[in-house]
């Protein structure tokens, strides 16, 4: 059977079972760049086919922005029906105060347990043995996004790994681009630091520094070399001045700047420019120097809601994003993977099959959403902020700052 038939068949498995109650959801979420809306409209094409209707609620200005409006709307008693969170602990003290749905029966009855991989997955979504979101991707920030144009117009051959992107830069440099695009939200540059500690650190490094907050690693030599190739970083990325992640990207598809640290998402950017992995640009999974992906990403949560209807056609939503047909449409456009183990990606491209590969070896590690508190999370994204923003901050001042973080971290 061929992509087109097996999605097409299975769409209809989603179709049937729900039409009888029409009913309507808002769903709040940050996914607004082109590349973004593209494949959220394939989850409300899905939902509004079960014969309810997606009402869309997306929030404009990333997780930093939408997350605390979410927050806020839940606690002050005006929910909506479904919300994007990420894979980890976002969520946590909403579902500890009882403020979200229990989709243990949902999880229960569609076998989640059973299709959704890794497992790591479904745990962030469980609190105390109760199953509260439905996971929908796994987005790994562990890549290296490049613009072959660039470095043909500077002379220079595509690198192949960090080392040979840094080599470079003189040389796109010396072309007027700018060999990093670094967009000014304080996630970004955090994002890039995580990326910088896995690649250079190592797997066993990452996870005694965010999962067991070993203090005296985060202050040892290891990662001495990760603040070292951060500040090449801040030194590449001078002269980015863009705000958002998705305008970094640009800068990358148009050959503005040589390459860019970002997640998989960035795929949804390039594809939505008509560019093709491999011929228009080139991904580095694990900075092409340690080839390991984190399987954080998004998951919905579904607030409590007083309206029956309502909450019926909450359930009718959570299986419909975890649905084989779902899982196809939507992660071939967000350009990340699907949570379900038993689906053909026949379709999907380069860089795809390359996470794909990466994922069926087992060479994961979990997100820093998923290890960090959301207040740990916002303490190194200042931190790494201001130290892309202030060229004055030395890598040891903020290395000791890193480690006094991670040794207060919960």
């Amino acid at each position: 059977m061929n992509f087109r038939s097996f999605a097409a068949a299975l769409a209809v498995t989603v179709v049937m079972p729900f039409a009888a109650h029409a009913t309507d959801l808002e769903v709040t979420h940050w996914w607004t760049s082109g590349g973004e809306a593209a494949a959220v409209a394939e989850l409300a094409k899905a939902f509004d086919a079960t014969g309810n209707k997606w009402v869309d609620g997306a929030i404009a200005g990333s997780g930093g922005t939408a997350r605390p409006i979410m927050v806020s709307r839940i606690t002050g008693g005006d929910p909506m029906a479904a919300t994007q969170f990420n894979h980890g602990r976002q969520a946590e003290e909403l579902a500890q105060s009882g403020l979200l749905r229990d989709l243990t029966d949902v999880a229960t009855k569609e076998g989640w347990k059973d299709i959704i991989k890794p497992a790591s997955l479904l745990e962030s979504c469980t609190i105390d043995g109760k199953v509260y979101c439905a996971p929908v991707n796994i987005h790994s920030w562990q890549w290296l996004w490049l613009s072959n144009a660039a470095f043909k117009t500077a002379g220079v051959e595509v690198p192949k790994n960090w080392d040979e992107f840094v080599a470079a830069a003189p040389a796109l440099e010396k072309a007027g681009i700018i060999p990093l695009a670094v967009g000014g939200q304080p996630w970004q540059s955090a994002g890039a630091f995580d990326v910088l500690l896995v690649a250079i650190a190592g797997k066993d490094t990452f996870e005694k520094v965010f999962k067991e907050k070993d203090a005296e690693v985060a202050a040892g030599p290891e990662i001495a070399k990760v603040f070292k190739a951060a500040d090449d970083a801040r030194r590449m990325s001078k002269g980015s001045n863009v705000q958002d992640w998705n305008q970094a990207t640009n800068l990358v598809i148009t050959g503005k700047a040589g390459g860019q640290i970002m997640g998989d998402w960035a795929q949804g950017e390039f594809a939505l420019a008509g560019q093709t992995a491999g011929t228009d640009y080139t991904c580095l999974p694990g900075l092409g120097v340690n080839e390991i992906i984190s399987t954080g990403g998004d998951a919905f949560y579904f607030p409590l809601l007083k309206d029956e209807e309502k909450s019926k056609a909450q359930e009718v939503l959570a299986s419909t994003l975890l649905a084989p047909a779902t899982q196809v449409a939507f992660n071939l456009k967000k350009g990340s993977l699907p949570v379900r183990g038993d689906v053909d990606l026949a379709a999907a491209n380069d860089c795809m099959k390359k996470g794909l590969e990466i994922l069926a070896k087992g060479n994961v590690i979990q997100g820093t959403d998923q290890l960090l508190s959301p207040d740990s999370q916002k303490q190194k994204e200042d931190l790494f902020s201001e130290f892309f923003a202030n060229a004055s901050m030395t890598p040891e001042d903020a290395q000791k700052r890193f480690a006094e973080i991670i040794a207060a971290a919960d």
